[in-house]
């Protein structure tokens, strides 16, 4: 039994080591983008088995987003990049994204004269 304990704490460490290695880079790259954007916001919305969507949206009005495995790597990586996060994307903070001629006519691909998304 022992030898079974102690092959689980260290998957458990070895996973616990990855998760922190994920959150990082995810930090640095938010960190990335904030620089790029004169500072930013973020939103973490889980989205299932896929993990949780990082929403981030620049003073500048640029926006993109993330992907995280888990919620809460997702919520360690914008604890780390020290952006201020949203519980919801709506009102003033949704506010703040500007669109440009590609997002519209993407918005537009499903509607008469827009772009076809599909290859059908």
């Amino acid at each position: 039994m022992a030898d079974t304990k102690q092959l689980d704490e260290a998957k458990d460490t070895k996973a616990a080591a990855k998760a922190e290695r994920q959150a990082a880079k995810i930090a640095q790259q938010i960190g990335a983008f904030a620089k790029a954007h004169g500072g930013a916001e973020a939103q973490v919305a889980y989205i299932g088995e896929r993990g949780s969507r990082i929403v981030l949206v620049g003073e500048d009005g640029g926006w993109g987003d993330l992907v995280a495995p888990t919620h809460a790597i997702a919520e360690e990586a914008v604890r780390k990049a020290g952006v201020t996060v949203h519980e919801d994307f709506d009102g003033e903070f949704a506010a703040k994204v500007r669109t440009g001629p590609y997002e519209w006519s993407r918005m537009a691909g499903i509607q008469v004269g827009g772009p076809v998304n599909s290859n059908t």
